[in-house]
């Protein structure tokens, strides 16, 4: 694949070999050089068989100091938990009338959350919602009648993370308008929850490479053993 001359110019500041936690941070900052704030984002290969259902990584994080982007949340309820989403902060709230737009092909949205109650009417709606990962599931806490506090923290900076068909778990940790102890904190506490939901199967440690990256700019391999000993003493 060709690349451009400033994707050159910054793979040439990045050598091969893996940096600090604070380093790579620096070169992510430093290579993140468009005209726009670019997304700071950390990919992480697990030592696991993607192929072994018990081995599928999922779970949560709530970065302390977000993503940088606010997501746009559509809660599909009904009553008083269309109320209760609303006062939450939930970009759009209510049942039948988004029920048809999906239908129609609206999805200007990021994350869908719906209560128990309206499930078996929306899980009609999983060819449309499946392809786009914007159908409710319990097991990504967006099947719920706890809709204020799940609205809430998905505001502030709650992510999820799950592994993909090579393994691998890339979550958004900030942006290069953040500074560096900002995203520090964040990776940390990602990395730190990540951890956290290593499955019994797997043996040994559940990281095995982590690479950061700009939305533009080159992968920059952390030193994984020193990021990990750094989580695991609680440092930020």
């Amino acid at each position: 694949m060709k690349r451009s001359k400033r994707y050159t110019a910054n793979k040439s500041k990045v050598e091969v070999k893996k940096y600090s936690l604070d380093d790579s941070i620096a070169k992510a900052k430093e290579t993140a050089n468009t005209k726009y704030d670019e997304s700071i984002d950390l990919s992480v290969k697990l030592s696991i068989d993607p192929k072994k259902t018990d081995q599928f990584v999922r779970g949560f994080s709530n970065l302390p100091h977000g993503t940088g982007k606010t997501k746009r949340i559509l809660v599909l309820a009904k009553g008083e938990k269309e109320q209760e989403a609303k006062e939450a902060g939930a970009d759009y709230t209510g049942f039948n009338e988004y029920i048809e737009k999906l239908k129609a092909g609206w999805s200007d949205v990021d994350i869908i959350i719906a209560t128990p109650d309206v499930m078996s009417d929306i899980s009609k709606l999983g060819r449309i919602l499946g392809p786009k990962g914007l159908m409710p599931s319990p097991k990504a806490g967006t099947v719920t009648f706890e809709i204020a506090s799940q609205v809430r923290a998905l505001k502030k900076g709650k992510v999820e993370f799950k592994t993909d068909k090579t393994g691998c778990v890339h979550v958004p940790v900030g942006r290069a308008s953040f500074d560096a102890q900002q995203l520090r904190e964040n990776i940390l506490t990602l990395v730190d929850d990540l951890t956290a939901a290593k499955p019994a199967t797997v043996k040994g440690n559940l990281i095995r490479s982590i690479t950061l990256s700009s939305t533009m700019g080159p992968g920059i391999r952390i030193d994984e053993k020193g990021l990990l000993d750094h989580a695991q003493k609680g440092g930020v």
